[in-house]
């Protein structure tokens, strides 16, 4: 048995040992370095790009500009509205202007400081609100990306039966990925002119397409394949080297690497979307919710990027985890001139988690309810309607993770300065409202092994490893009897992105599907038999032997663009975290000392992996709510921006509930973003039981508590 089993990683070895070569540790014969010169304005027009002064530099091989693309100038998941190298205008502080390919690294780095561009500033919009209101454009058709609304029953006639009704606004703030390896990527061509990538990367077959487009060159002739990936979190979703590398390669017929600093990570990757969100929430005398009305704005930066994905999701999620009769929820999102926010872990959620758990809490007070009890009251079990109008028909754990909690809740004790918190979440698995197909492929290889086709990018978060568990529990065969052949664009089929929670349940399915097949066909050639897997894989393999493809694409409907009512995702994760938290009165530095933390996750195929994300999440989760901030121009590195450290991370005690999803690989759902989403909720109002102060701005470091402490 596979599935249950707390099997060790498959890439555990090379790891641990030092043996897996990163991206940025590559190296080829004759190979050229490409930097990015990039602006240090706001906004503006470019007027002129003097490359002399860089060119004449001994060692350096070529600058490029826009002028010099072969292809499209743009990439973009939705929009395809992101200039690889500007053309005339700058609309973020750091946007790439040029590129310079030297023999190494230190002579295009010198040569990219001698880069001359002269700008006419423009006014700059750094303000969702501004950008609203503003009639200079980002963009031709307006400063206005998307509004996304979801609305159900009627919210003001609910508001007159309401015995109480609370009113906030929250606000978050930018988060950078932080991830340990920074962006790098090695591209070269061969001697037909096919271009191949190498990169730091959560998704092989999307780059693939961008790199196409922007060298005008069929797909075939592009090859993408992921190296080692030291965490993603959604940062390298988006076309971060792969591009560039890609372009050099391509125009000086040489291998050409592209990494990054510390620095240059910080001032190019796209950053956590914040989010501005006035609340109305109400409720009946017993706690049962009757409406919930919310108006979410948000700050995309200067292009879209997943700006219309994370609107739509925070609109979806804003309900919380809870059954609310009458919903109107509004989710707008703005283009300013801040930097790009993309994907991040949990896609708008754990924003609005921040404000319906605080929510919450301030109607638990108003009523004088327990905070878990009101919880349980309201919380999504079987047959519950969702705001969006889906009913929940299977896999609803979130009334068990509540009760996994209860005995800790009720065990309390607030000594000194302690105070305790709850935190909730719901979160949709895979992409909202969609087709958000995965699919594999399986062979028979000559050497007596199944070759295991994997298009999905493992990036740390162990996905290799639970879905080579899902294919041996499937096939019924010992562990040595499967070869991974993983992320490259040439072998795989295309599994989408590792992002949204969703590779165990989708790709997982798929790989389910393709075991299946195979399992079928080795039982036809006598496997039970006696017969051997060699002999089998002897005698089919070769030219056109038997491919067994696995496929899965959730059943979900797209949403009513006015109404938001459908069907967005087929399964949800749940979960319930509390925290213990200490604060000191004379610093209010607030230290994380104890989570509980029980989750949903469908089934657990590798206990031990969930409980690493689960820890991950809180990690995250306290960077989030105490600490992280990135401010655009000032946040240049770890020497100004903070994350937590090991001695920041609190005693975590897990409950894996396993409310199993029909359609789920063995019935497993997925628990990468829900580890982090009720995190930061759960420890601002534990800051509120310790201190009697309640936070409406993320994070609360103590400079905003300390400040707050003085209002009291």
């Amino acid at each position: 048995m596979f599935v249950g089993e707390s099997l060790e990683r498959v890439d555990a070895l090379e790891k641990v040992i030092g043996k897996g070569i990163f991206a940025g540790d590559l190296r080829m014969e004759g190979m050229a370095f490409g930097v990015i010169v990039r602006a240090e304005r706001f906004h503006a027009r470019i007027a002129s790009i003097d490359a002399s002064e860089a060119i004449a530099t001994e060692g350096v091989v070529r600058v490029l500009t826009h002028k010099d693309i072969p292809g499209a100038n743009g990439y973009g998941v939705l929009k395809k509205d992101q200039p690889y190298l500007a053309a005339g205008y700058i609309r973020f502080f750091g946007e790439p202007v040029a590129m310079v390919i030297a023999q190494n690294e230190r002579i295009a780095r010198e040569a990219a400081l001698r880069m001359r561009v002269d700008y006419e500033d423009m006014e700059p919009l750094n303000d969702p609100f501004l950008a609203a209101a503003s009639t200079v454009n980002i963009h031709k058709g307006g400063n206005l990306l998307c509004r996304k609304t979801v609305i159900k029953g009627d919210t003001k006639r609910a508001e007159g039966q309401s015995h109480v009704v609370i009113e906030r606004t929250y606000s978050t703030r930018r988060v950078d990925h932080v991830f340990l390896e920074c962006e790098a990527g090695l591209a070269f061509p061969d001697q037909s002119g096919r271009i191949t990538v190498i990169s730091s990367t959560q998704n092989i077959h999307y780059k693939q397409k961008e790199v196409s487009r922007l060298l005008s060159l069929p797909e075939e002739r592009i090859r993408i394949i992921q190296a080692p990936t030291g965490g993603g979190f959604g940062g390298k979703l988006d076309v971060t080297v792969e591009g560039y590398a890609a372009l050099a390669a391509y125009l000086t017929g040489r291998p050409v690497m592209v990494r990054y600093t510390r620095e240059e990570s910080m001032l190019s990757n796209t950053k956590r979307h914040p989010l501005y969100m006035n609340y109305r929430t109400g409720a009946a005398k017993d706690g049962r919710l009757t409406f919930l009305e919310a108006k979410i704005t948000g700050d995309t930066g200067a292009y879209a990027s997943y700006g219309e994905v994370v609107a739509l999701r925070a609109a979806v999620h804003a309900t919380g985890p809870y059954q609310v009769p009458n919903v109107h929820v509004e989710s707008s999102m703005y283009f300013t001139n801040n930097p790009v926010c993309g994907a991040m872990r949990g896609f708008g959620i754990p924003q609005t988690a921040f404000a319906h758990e605080s929510q919450m809490d301030l109607l638990a007070e108003a009523l004088c309810i327990d905070p878990l009890e009101i919880r349980k009251i309201n919380a999504l079990r079987k047959g519950s309607e969702t705001a969006t109008g889906q009913v929940l028909n299977h896999s609803v754990g979130f009334y068990d993770a509540l009760k996994c909690i209860e005995p800790a809740w009720k065990e309390r004790k607030k000594t000194g300065n302690s105070g305790f918190g709850l935190g909730c979440m719901f979160y949709g698995i895979g992409n909202t409202g969609v087709p958000n197909p995965s699919a594999c492929h399986l062979t028979l290889m000559p050497e007596g092994k199944i070759g295991f086709h994997l298009g999905a990018c493992d990036i740390g978060q162990g996905s290799d490893t639970v879905l080579t568990q899902i294919l041996l529990e499937t096939l019924g065969l010992e562990k040595n009897c499967v070869l991974l052949v993983k992320g490259d664009s040439d072998t795989t089929r295309d599994a989408g992105s590792s992002s949204a929670s969703r590779q165990t349940y989708i790709t997982g399915k798929a790989v389910f599907e393709a075991g299946r097949k195979l399992r079928s066909y080795l039982e036809e050639k006598g496997i039970d038999k006696g017969r051997s897997l060699k002999d089998i894989c002897s005698e089919a393999s070769g030219e056109g032997g038997p491919i067994f493809d696995g496929f899965f694409d959730p059943p979900t409907t797209s949403l009513d663009p006015v109404t938001g009512q459908g069907i967005p995702y087929a399964t949800y994760a749940f979960a319930a975290h509390m925290t213990e938290v200490e604060v000191d009165p004379a610093t209010c530095v607030c230290r994380v000392k104890k989570v509980h933390a029980a989750h949903d996750v469908g089934r657990a195929i590798n206990p031990d992996a969930v409980r690493g994300q689960i820890f991950g999440g809180v990690a995250m989760g306290i960077g989030f709510a105490l600490m992280e901030e990135f401010i655009p121009s000032r946040s240049k590195s770890l020497y100004s921006y903070y994350i937590p450290t090991s001695m920041d991370m609190p005693a975590v005690e897990t409950y894996l509930v396993e409310d199993q999803e029909p359609t789920g690989p063995y019935g497993a759902k997925g628990v990468g973003e829900p580890a982090l989403i009720p995190q930061g909720a759960s420890i601002m109002n534990a800051i509120r039981d310790a201190t009697g102060i309640r936070g409406f701005e993320l994070p609360c470091n103590f400079e905003r508590l300390c400040l707050l402490a003085e209002k009291v």
